[in-house]
């Protein structure tokens, strides 16, 4: 059966999910503040945390800091989207809200455990939303300068030769002179400080322009 330790400042909440939960899993210790949380997850080294959000002295983002080797599974009165993704940024492997049945909050608690994701219906797309903007940060964060000083035109020649084109296919394509696409080569081998085909086309692909 899987180990649980509830966290949470209101003792009465705590009890009502112990009883909805006993049968379901088994609860090693609970704990209503930041230190005496960490004190007891310490001790039980329980499979899953059920974590309160919002609590004194720096609430479910202190308690995870602390201990961050531990699954946790956020149970908070609030379905803010700062609160969801803050909590999943720190580490938490789900979240639910406290509005959850116990048939459900078990279900969540065995899906963590075994390593996947667990969200209540309407919160799953505030983490996907913010992690997809995170990667497109990223992208653009580790994105060449050089590519920003390429034209439109130079932009088109670099992803055929990367694809592998030759000059006089690409003139093709493009509607240009072998003459002209032999110009924007050497002035794109020129920006991006590339001082070959190969290297061009890994730096194109790196760049994530020899693609479709």
């Amino acid at each position: 059966m899987v180990t649980v330790f509830l966290v949470d400042d209101h003792s009465v909440f705590r009890a009502g999910v112990r009883s909805e939960l006993d049968g379901r899993v088994k609860v090693v210790g609970e704990a209503g503040s930041v230190d005496m949380a960490v004190r007891g997850i310490a001790e039980t080294n329980p499979d899953v945390v059920l974590l309160d959000v919002h609590m004194p002295e720096g609430g479910g983002l202190a308690v995870i800091k602390a201990v961050p080797e531990q699954t946790y599974l956020a149970l908070s009165v609030s379905d803010a989207a700062e609160d969801v993704i803050a909590i999943i940024r720190a580490g938490a492997r789900g979240y639910v809200t406290k509005s959850i049945e116990a048939g459900e909050l078990a279900e969540a608690v065995s899906r963590v455990n075994d390593g996947d994701a667990y969200f209540s219906p309407r919160l799953a797309g505030f983490v996907l939303d913010a992690f997809a903007g995170a990667v497109v940060e990223e992208e653009e964060a580790e994105r060449d300068p050089a590519v920003d000083a390429l034209t439109r035109r130079e932009l088109e020649v670099l992803r055929l030769l990367a694809r592998g084109y030759t000059y006089r296919e690409i003139g093709a394509q493009l509607f240009i002179s072998i003459k002209t696409v032999e110009t924007h080569a050497s002035n794109i081998l020129r920006k991006t400080q590339q001082s070959n085909r190969h290297q061009l086309t890994r730096w194109a692909h790196q760049q994530g322009l020899g693609e479709g």
